[in-house]
């Protein structure tokens, strides 16, 4: 039986980790091999690993680096970042990692979902869709190469478009609350899971297990995912690496 997951988002730009705030102000928090040996010990649920400078600068993953990461880790791994064909998917998948992460590629052309599907599984593919609340209309604008660049298409349409096409599951993630660590937001969490009905990942705005609690209380199974929760410490926001296991959190799981 699905339970929902407790998993946290890092940030790669130059070889380092960072943290952001509405995708923004990177802040360097450590480097990633050490934080991977952290939630090794942690027993972390799944880990995910986004490049925040691929697609921007129209590189590739850096697959030196990533096999890195796949080698010293013993937790399911997600990767998202300059991914733009399905050799490269399949590639990570071949280092290790059990999912890979496509955003600005797939909403140039879609297709590449049902290529990426064909050739590693639709369990292995990830949607990852960056969201800004749009105030005029009460919903959701999506963005793209790390929140410069807006696109046309409706939010709900391109859930369904993704399903269609095989993506297995849908990360969507908050470009308002990015890094402020005041809860998701759950009225976009509720509108997204009656647009798609398989596996779903949130992040942007967990600033404390009661966020990811309520998270899980208003739509049921999900990934509940964190940057900031995880890297951070204190009122000062102190760089220090955590993480609670999930029987810590919500019992059994759920």
């Amino acid at each position: 039986m699905l339970r929902s997951r407790i998993v946290p988002c890092l940030l790669m730009s130059n070889g380092g980790l960072v943290k952001t705030q509405k995708f923004k102000d990177a802040k360097y928090v450590g480097d990633p091999l050490n934080a991977v040996k952290i939630f090794n010990e942690k027993q972390v649920d799944e880990l995910i690993f986004i490049d925040i400078d691929a697609s921007v600068a129209g590189r590739e993953p850096e697959f030196d680096r990533l096999r890195g990461i796949a080698v010293e880790s013993r937790m399911p791994l997600c990767y998202g970042g300059g991914v733009s064909n399905a050799a490269q998917a399949s590639r990570l998948i071949g280092l290790g990692f059990e999912k890979v992460s496509v955003s600005s590629a797939a909403f140039a052309r879609p297709q590449l979902i049902r290529e990426m599907a064909d050739a590693v599984g639709s369990q292995s593919v990830v949607l990852t869709i960056d969201v800004r609340a749009n105030g005029l209309l009460r919903g959701h604008t999506i963005y793209t190469h790390n929140g410069r660049r807006k696109q046309k298409l409706a939010l709900a349409d391109f859930c369904a478009q993704a399903a269609e096409l095989g993506a297995g599951e849908i990360i969507i993630n908050s470009i308002d609350r990015d890094g402020m660590m005041k809860g998701y937001d759950l009225n976009l969490a509720r509108q997204v899971r009656k647009m798609f009905d398989g596996p779903l990942s949130f992040v942007g705005g967990a600033g404390s297990i009661q966020d990811m609690q309520d998270l899980i209380d208003a739509v049921g199974v999900v990934g509940a995912a964190a940057g900031s929760l995880f890297v951070f410490k204190g009122q000062f926001r102190a760089v220090l690496i955590n993480y609670q296991r999930p029987t810590d959190l919500f019992g059994s799981g759920r």
